[in-house]
């Protein structure tokens, strides 16, 4: 047995036991109230699904194919009216200030049945935590603040991240390829503002979404040098909406093509351009830029992970009443030992993946973007006092220069390195991991139900449509598999163009 001393030395050599096992190592520090709070989020999440999901999601996809430009605006508006749109929204900007990684249970569980319907409200939370995670608290105040008045006045105001080019795709996910990427968002420096020229395409709620966080750049030649971040509002002029994408899958959330045509945008809403950064650090526009990015997509691909199991758990559960359900000469199907070695490798997929994307939970929560908020002191401090005494003492401190400092700071300067690394890497291998889950569950299905399972009604090669979108989106899965290689296998921080070669 090892010595208490001989324990400590192996301790202080190898510190980081806690980066293999982060949920032993950081779920008792959880806030234990977030339990009942993430009880409360899927018990919504199952009545919206029942309520409003289940009986819409078959009749709005061939609505979908029959006008391509519809827009389910209807679904929009019962969403806000159930406060489905501010729920994560933290308290000191007026929201319910629910946990955030609670909201990749409630992917997964409206995703389970249709993710188009889950994308509908979790690529709103993509664009707030694009304005969040740039640090500018009398921005965040503004756009925030609307999101929920818009909620009190029943006119949804939703948020998109627009960050797609028409022809860099992925490039702009990385640094080192955005500096290859042919960039067109072009934004020219102007007394008072900027000019935007340029297009967005593939902004899943780009038609549906009130503010748009739009990412341009000052040279196309040097992209990640001097990329500006610019809040956009729909009705501005010089800002249009071209066409809506007709997609194979996930039909009712939009995608669309924003337009910027000599589109002036005041400097009051400039969120981040390389000046800025000057004053609060001295690490480059290329490395702020790329842990911004890293950031975000933390968050975002934990939430495209809880897609990829909900896809997976959606064919499972098809998959598993079908057999039910079926005879085969005179025997349920379910009965026969092939079927039940399918859907125990289905099952399991569920399981696994779920744990996948919890992990990189848990990395946001204590050592990424969500470690602010998931403090316990701080945890508590914003459930349990009333919103009042937010209206009366924080909110009013959001538009001082000491709040948007330490809030830059605190995102864009101060994170570790290997917090970043842990945090992003972890982020990817939920997401590549998860949503390949998601396919091969509905490739599963398929082959299980046969011809059944290409009927529109089974829901079977639907939920097959919709999730091979995820292999896609936020990162093609190649993507992350390189981005998990270099953030957490690579021996050494080796540069990231290192990986990009040709």
């Amino acid at each position: 047995m090892l010595k208490r001393s001989e324990v400590k030395s192996l301790i202080s050599r190898f510190p980081r036991f806690e980066d293999n096992t982060l949920s032993m190592y950081y779920g008792p520090r959880m806030p234990k109230a977030m339990i009942k709070e993430t009880e409360e989020v899927v018990a919504l999440a199952r009545k919206f699904k029942e309520e409003v999901v289940r009986p819409l999601y078959l009749d709005l996809d061939r609505k979908t194919h029959e006008d391509l430009d519809y827009i389910p605006e209807e679904v929009v508006k019962k969403a806000n009216e159930l406060g489905l749109y501010t729920m994560w929204i933290p308290k000191m900007f007026g929201g319910k200030g629910y946990n955030m990684p609670s909201l990749s249970f409630f992917n997964e569980e409206v995703g389970s049945v249709c993710l188009g319907f889950a994308n509908l409200i979790g690529v709103h939370y993509l664009g707030m935590a694009a304005v969040m995670m740039l640090g500018n608290t009398r921005i965040m105040k503004k756009i925030l603040g609307d999101v929920v008045a818009g909620e009190k006045t029943g006119n949804p105001c939703l948020i998109s991240y627009a960050i797609t080019e028409p022809t860099a795709g992925t490039d702009v996910e990385e640094v080192d390829l955005e500096a290859r990427g042919r960039l067109v968002c072009h934004a020219r420096k102007v007394d008072g503002g900027y000019i935007l020229n340029g297009s967005k395409v593939f902004i899943s709620n780009g038609h549906l979404s009130t503010w748009h966080t739009v990412y341009a750049y000052g040279d196309l030649k040097r992209g990640a040098d001097t990329k500006v971040a610019l809040m956009v509002r729909t009705g501005m002029k010089g800002f249009s909406f071209g066409r809506h994408e007709n997609k194979m899958g996930q039909r009712a959330c939009p995608a669309s093509v924003l337009i910027f045509e000599d589109c002036f945008v005041p400097d009051e809403l400039v969120v981040l351009n390389p000046d800025l950064l000057k004053s609060f650090t001295k690490q480059s526009p290329r490395d702020i830029n790329m842990r911004h990015i890293d950031y975000v997509f933390s968050l975002s691909r934990a939430g495209v992970g809880s897609f990829g199991i909900g896809a997976a758990r959606g064919a499972f559960e098809i998959a598993l009443k079908y057999a039910n359900e079926t005879e085969i000469d005179g025997k349920p199907m379910v009965d026969y030992e092939w079927v039940q070695c399918r859907l125990a490798e289905m099952y399991a997929n569920v399981r696994l993946g779920r744990l996948a994307y919890m992990e990189s939970n848990l990395a946001n929560q204590h050592r990424g973007a969500y470690n602010l908020l998931q403090m316990k002191p701080i945890y508590y401090y914003s459930k349990y006092l009333p919103e009042m005494y937010f209206k009366m003492f924080v909110t009013p401190l959001l538009n001082s220069r000491m709040a948007n400092w330490l809030m830059s700071k605190w995102y864009l300067d101060w994170q570790k390195p290997e917090d970043q690394n842990l945090t992003t890497g972890l982020a990817s291998m939920a997401k590549f991991s998860c949503t390949d889950f998601g396919v091969r569950n509905c490739q599963m299905a398929l082959e299980l139900m046969g011809r059944a399972g290409l009927r529109h009604d089974s829901g079977a090669e639907k939920v097959l449509r919709d999730a091979k979108l995820l292999q896609i989106y936020e990162g093609t899965n190649q993507l992350n598999r390189i981005n998990l290689f270099k953030s957490l296998i690579s021996p050494q921080a080796s540069p990231r163009a290192a990986f990009f070669e040709e």
